[in-house]
């Protein structure tokens, strides 16, 4: 037969298992596919993605080295690790209350009794005295508080590693984004420079015709503005691309004085990254996952604040050796004590216990709200970059044609000028559209490249799968 003590322990075990309600990640409606996504294969689940690589798409040693100087010199990914690190010491610290305490001690005094003394009075004695024991003290976790709490800790460190894989993310995909902008004003730098040494030629031209009085004034400054034009552009864009390499600087832990990446006027090469399904967004996003996880922190923490309606129960356990002459540890000198074993109930608080509960209650609910839209703002992210990848790639193939057809027209308005058959403002007309249309053409093409990035970061990452 079940001692009377033993049933009403496990009864009380048994009430401890209902502080921790169950956890239910909010549902958020997941289309069967992306509704841009025509011509993107379908991915496993993104788990297993190296998200270190993606970057190698665009095949550009220059960017290669840039992201291999993040992870060692900049001060925003050294932040994110240092809250990671602390994040999982807390963990530790908390898990070590599911452990008892043992603590050792030590003392040794020399007292004078005195012979009026209450117990034993006599003679005054003069005596030594040695103390050495050990102490121990653990909390009976029948209510789940401590519990509880290591699960919201160990949540709390799984959140701050996806906030550190956010932060890499981000980073990293900051870093291209800003490089390709740099490649893009030395693709412009490249034309104006061709273009500025096509209207020289052609001012060259101008003049001897004004000169030889065949060309008129008006031509001559016509064709000096449209070369004047081309130069401040030139200059302007110098101005601009410092401050992207001053950024890029900044952004791989450099001083920007030190820094210089050399022009290049590089084949801008277009990765293409597996969109996947819509459900498995929710696996690749490090956001995501790290709302997740302080959802089933603040769930934990729902937990610890209904233990508190319950008694705290403590268990103490004392032994040792004590002596007033050596030896100190001997048979004779033992000592030992079980207990105290404690318990304290709070019965009034003025309704703390019942605020703290509810403040739990709310911080669950509002990070549910946040869970899920965090969710929806990634399917709006990815979609977003799906949709104006479709339409930039169709916007290249038509400013291709653009370009071609406004070269072909600059050409033909220049040999009738040199024919006599024009005058030199539908030179400079032809000349201004060839101009806009080469420019429009580089500024699509690179948009596409930083859309590609932009679609990496909405998909938490991946690897390219074509070059």
């Amino acid at each position: 037969m079940r001692s009377p003590s033993l049933v009403a322990l496990a009864a009380l075990g048994l009430a401890g298992c209902s502080t921790l309600p169950p956890m239910q990640t909010p549902s958020v409606a997941t289309p069967a596919q992306f509704r841009h996504a025509a011509g993107w294969s379908h991915a496993a689940p993104g788990d297993h993605l190296d998200r270190g690589e993606w970057w190698k798409g665009f095949g550009d040693p220059v960017l290669d080295g840039l992201m291999g100087r993040l992870d060692e010199r900049t001060p925003t990914l050294a932040a994110a690790l240092a809250r990671y690190d602390r994040a999982l010491a807390a963990a530790r610290a908390t898990r070590a209350d599911l452990f008892p305490s043992v603590d050792l001690s030590g003392s040794a005094s020399r007292e004078r009794l005195s012979s009026g003394r209450p117990i034993g009075p006599g003679t005054p004695i003069i005596a030594n005295q040695y103390i050495f024991g050990i102490g121990l003290n653990y909390e009976l976790d029948l209510w789940g508080r401590v519990r509880n709490s290591v699960r919201a800790a160990r949540a709390d460190a799984q959140a701050q590693e996806a906030a550190l894989h956010s932060a890499r993310l981000s980073l990293q995909a900051s870093v291209a984004d800003t490089y390709i902008q740099l490649r893009a004003i030395d693709a412009e730098q490249g034309l104006l420079a061709r273009t500025v040494a096509a209207f020289t030629r052609a001012d060259d031209l101008i003049r001897t015709r004004y000169e030889g009085g065949i060309a008129s004034g008006v031509d001559r400054s016509r064709s000096l503005a449209q070369l004047a034009n081309a130069r401040a552009r030139s200059e302007a864009l110098k101005a601009q691309r410092s401050a992207l390499e001053h950024r890029i600087a900044a952004l791989v832990g450099e001083p920007a004085s030190t820094f210089t990446i050399a022009p290049a006027e590089n084949k801008l090469t277009l990765p293409e990254f597996p969109a996947g399904l819509p459900s498995e967004l929710l696996q690749r996003r490090p956001d995501i996952a790290e709302a997740q996880r302080r959802l089933v922190a603040a769930n934990a923490r729902i937990g610890v604040a209904r233990a508190a309606f319950y008694p705290s129960i403590n268990l103490g356990l004392g032994a040792g050796y004590q002596a007033t002459e050596a030896p100190v540890i001997s048979a004779d000198t033992l000592f030992w004590g079980l207990g105290p074993v404690s318990t304290l109930l709070n019965l009034f608080d003025g309704g703390q216990r019942r605020a703290r509960l509810a403040i739990s209650r709310a911080d669950y609910a509002e990070l549910a709200a946040a869970y899920r839209q965090t969710v929806l703002d990634g399917f709006q992210e990815v979609e977003d970059g799906l949709s104006r990848s479709n339409a930039l790639a169709n916007q290249d193939r038509e400013q291709r044609i653009a370009t071609g057809a406004a070269a072909r027209a600059e050409q033909l308005a220049f040999d009738r000028y040199r024919d006599g058959a024009a005058d030199y403002l539908e030179v400079v007309t032809a000349q201004t559209a060839a101009l806009s249309a080469q420019q429009a053409s580089i500024a699509v093409s690179f948009d596409r490249a930083r859309t590609a990035i932009a679609l990496v970061r909405a998909l938490g990452g991946g690897t390219p799968t074509a070059t």
